[in-house]
């Protein structure tokens, strides 16, 4: 359909089940396609961003089975390099598979283009290819410099010593490349150039190559070295954690409409650094109960306005700002300059949709200062309705389903884009939403 009109929403409580999550099953999936033996992984997502990355295993060669148990796969990993060695591959707008797939497969013995959607072209992938070109990769541009699509041919030679990458677009580039060095006998020292952004996403990869038996010596931020001889080696067994980034919209929802939420299939000692989105719920004025699966919410507007450095945390980072528009004042979000490189441009959209709600918005080259306007918190429900532009990103869709606790009828036009990674998001959502 191309829109869903949301109800005035009062209340949200209960408990919720997260499907996996997005960049840990896209991660593993590839660490195990690259691992000696089989790997069993549960709890997999099944969305549009697993997807292509399954279909992308599946063009080169990987054995892939599914198990009689839903999020089941059985991936038997080929160390020796990817069978099939020339293909073009369609990536769709995944980030997660575009960045890690062109350092594995540059730094192989293949011929492969890779290319997405339109937006997938728009998306920089420059600084990864520099690094890349480093370690011996041949690359080329088949449009604009800098951006897919992208002719991979065999690399010439190994890698030096040291090979530099810039860390302050995207952590998906340094991931990326410590993926495939960890895959061809590592021996590299990897220099981060500027601030790392994103950290927590950096902290995922390394736990996750440690689980397939290659282990990161990690310098700092500014330096990690793949050590020498490295090879990945399967676990056996990998549960894919609950999202912790879906989580996001539920713990809000929990803050603002009462609670107790729970949401299970992440807990205190999670891999993923969204996490740490509940210390914006308690810094908003929230409660949250932590367990080692499972994590639960309870609030109510007016919020404290949040003053805060959202870094680490750039996708739950929107979630913040829907919930800014149901704060006691001003809130202002800085340091979110990757919001620009991601499915859209997501300050300017933001900005332009949150305004539609009411709220007076300054957006800056890495912030958003975010005045809600009056009586949106706590306020009687008022005639019309605001439709949301969703701009074919589904955290859009997700977050601003949150504005329905405020008095405003609330559109969401596109909602089927939140099948990137939460498919089931809006069913969900009328579970524990009333």
């Amino acid at each position: 359909m191309d829109h869903l009109d949301l109800a005035h929403a009062t209340r949200a409580a209960g408990t919720l089940r997260l499907p996996g999550s997005k960049s840990i099953s896209n991660r593993t999936l590839l660490l195990a396609a690259l691992a000696e033996g089989t790997t069993k992984v549960r709890g997999l997502l099944d969305s549009d961003d697993t997807r292509v990355m399954l279909d992308a295993l599946r063009q080169l060669g990987v054995a892939l089975s599914p198990g009689a148990a839903e999020g089941e796969w059985s991936v038997t990993g080929a160390p020796a390099g990817f069978p099939v060695r020339e293909a073009s591959i369609f990536l769709g707008n995944a980030g997660t598979a575009f960045r890690s797939l062109t350092a594995v497969l540059a730094l192989g013995a293949g011929r492969y283009r890779l290319h997405g959607v339109p937006r997938m072209h728009e998306r920089p992938i420059g600084d990864l290819v520099d690094a890349l070109r480093q370690a011996g990769a041949r690359i080329a541009y088949e449009g604009n410099d800098g951006f897919p699509p992208l002719a991979i041919s065999p690399r010439e030679g190994g890698a030096g010593a040291t090979v530099r990458v810039r860390g302050e677009v995207s952590s998906q580039y340094l991931t990326g490349l410590l993926l495939a060095l960890g895959a061809t006998g590592g021996g590299v020292r990897v220099e981060v150039v500027g601030e790392l952004i994103s950290r927590p996403y950096v902290e995922m990869t390394l736990a996750l190559m440690a689980r397939f038996g290659v282990r990161v010596e990690r310098e700092g931020w500014g330096a990690f070295v793949v050590p020498a001889g490295a090879s990945y080696r399967s676990p056996g067994a990998i549960e894919v954690e609950g999202d912790a980034s879906s989580a996001s919209y539920f713990l809000a929802a929990g803050l603002l409409g009462g609670g107790p939420l729970r949401v299970e299939g992440v807990g205190r000692n999670a891999l993923q650094g969204d996490v740490r989105f509940t210390e914006v719920i308690e810094a908003m004025g929230g409660k949250v109960t932590f367990g080692d699966h499972w994590i639960e919410v309870s609030g109510h507007p007016p919020l404290v306005a949040l003053d805060a450095d959202l870094n680490i945390i750039p996708d739950a980072a929107m979630t913040a700002a829907v919930l800014a528009l149901f704060a006691d004042g001003p809130s202002r979000l800085r340091n979110i300059a990757s919001w620009r490189v991601k499915e859209t441009d997501r300050l300017a959209a933001m900005a332009t949709e949150l305004r539609k709600l009411g709220a007076t918005v300054e957006e800056g080259a890495d912030y958003l200062a975010i005045t809600p306007p009056p009586g949106f918190a706590g306020g009687a429900p008022v005639p019309g309705r605001v439709a949301i532009d969703t701009y074919d990103d589904h955290r859009m869709a997700m977050c601003f389903a949150l504005a329905s606790f405020g008095p405003r009828q609330v559109r969401i036009n596109d909602p089927g884009c939140v099948s990137k990674t939460f498919p089931g998001f809006f069913e969900a959502w009328s579970r524990v939403v009333a």
